[in-house]
């Protein structure tokens, strides 16, 4: 299409119109698509790993939490989910957000307070699982 959305005819083919399709935006589907896969996958693998860890032996209280994530190879893989968990959320979020939330500055608003607030809970789950 033209700049006065009316399609440009193609002069070589007998007439047909082409459609000329600018893309704007640092965004363009397929990244963030793969990205949501892989993330969904990461968490998926973890989350099985974590059952079959933790189910045949239940851990009741702090200590035996404390001692589950006490491995460097345990505080890892659950930063590792986290991020997946993080990355996962805000593509999604920032998808729904572009879609529905018109305006710009009401979506840039919600926007920053969603990766604020996604800064906040990757920073706190890194101090819980480094605390100890």
């Amino acid at each position: 299409m033209g700049h006065s959305g009316k399609p440009i005819p193609n002069a070589g083919s007998g007439g047909d119109a082409v459609v000329n399709r600018i893309a704007v935006g640092a965004h363009y589907g397929l990244k963030d698509w793969l990205v949501q896969r892989v993330s969904a996958i990461v968490m998926a693998v973890y989350s099985v790993g974590f059952a079959v860890c933790v189910l045949p032996r239940m851990p009741y209280g702090f200590d035996s939490w404390r001692a589950l994530f006490a491995p460097a190879w345990s505080k890892i893989a659950a930063l590792l989910f986290i991020a997946a968990l993080l990355v996962h959320a805000w593509i999604g979020v920032r998808d729904i957000f572009m879609d529905y939330i018109k305006p710009m500055g009401v979506r840039l608003t919600l926007q920053i307070g969603v990766i604020l607030a996604l800064l906040v809970y990757g920073l706190w789950a890194i101090t819980i699982l480094w605390s100890f």
